[in-house]
């Protein structure tokens, strides 16, 4: 499954190993009144006496702002900023000061919701583990130490890896080309021997590209066209499941080059 020259691949987590974003919106959609057991707008409708439609907006506040987080996000204490978020909800809505306690006490009922969700698929989890015996696979996440290491235990991806590294456990996150010399040495391998896979065109190929990395490959869900001014990643695919079949065009691609070199060279 590997390719020639390739010794490691570099995974991003977020929305390219597990769906973070559908297991955030499941959470959302699990605490809203329409939903069994109890949630956030129970406790909404329990504490602030909130009507259903009332705390429904509230969790839809929530959600747009989550999805509007910066990814600078991780530079301060995610649980105070994701409070904060519940606060202001709150407020927009309901009008009025906000109870912090009542704000916690949603977000940490969501918190622990969406861990329950964010799941290694099976085939990607067979995926890795074909991969793994042919190069050496590290995890690459940027975010708050605590929360991405509540995401990695939740999903039980450690087995699959030879290295793990949290960027908010670095000095510098992607796509600063330190932190993907830090996994080069972790692994004892040179960038030009490396593969990052990753959904974000400004962190996880913008890194790669940084760090001179053998190849990036994007993983674009939709499909769509990027940004004129976005970096552009060597290869482009719609699902981590297709990655072994990128790897084995750029072994095609360089066995191809190999032969077309050998050929210039006995023509001489």
């Amino acid at each position: 499954m590997g390719a020639r020259g390739v010794k490691a691949v570099f995974f991003d987590l977020d929305n390219t190993l597990v769906d973070t974003a559908a297991a955030g919106r499941r959470a959302i959609e699990e605490v809203t009144p329409a939903a069994p057991g109890r949630g956030p707008s129970r406790a909404l409708q329990a504490k602030r006496r909130c009507g259903e439609g009332e705390a429904r907006v509230i969790c839809d506040k929530v959600q747009e702002k989550l999805l509007r987080e910066s990814p600078d996000a991780g530079k301060t204490c995610v649980t105070e900023l994701r409070i904060s978020h519940w606060q202001e909800a709150i407020r927009e809505t309901s009008g009025g000061e906000a109870d912090r306690e009542l704000a916690a006490e949603c977000y940490f009922l969501w918190k622990a919701t969406r861990l329950r969700h964010l799941t290694l698929a099976e085939d990607t989890r067979g995926m890795l583990a074909e991969l793994r015996k042919a190069v050496r696979l590290l995890l690459l996440t940027n975010g708050d130490r605590q929360t991405q290491r509540e995401k990695i235990e939740a999903c039980a991806c450690q087995p699959y890896f030879d290295a793990i590294v949290v960027g908010g456990e670095q000095k510098e996150e992607k796509p600063a080309p330190s932190i993907f010399r830090y996994c080069c040495e972790l692994l004892g391998v040179q960038p030009a021997e490396c593969v990052m896979v990753g959904d974000s065109l400004d962190t996880d190929i913008q890194g790669g590209l940084n760090a001179g990395l053998k190849a990036t490959i994007w993983l674009n869900k939709t499909m769509a066209a990027p940004a004129a001014t976005s970096p552009v990643p060597h290869y482009v695919i719609s699902s981590v499941l297709d990655l072994p079949a990128v790897l084995q065009k750029m072994e095609h691609e360089i066995n191809a080059k190999l032969e077309t070199d050998r050929m210039a060279s006995s023509s001489e």
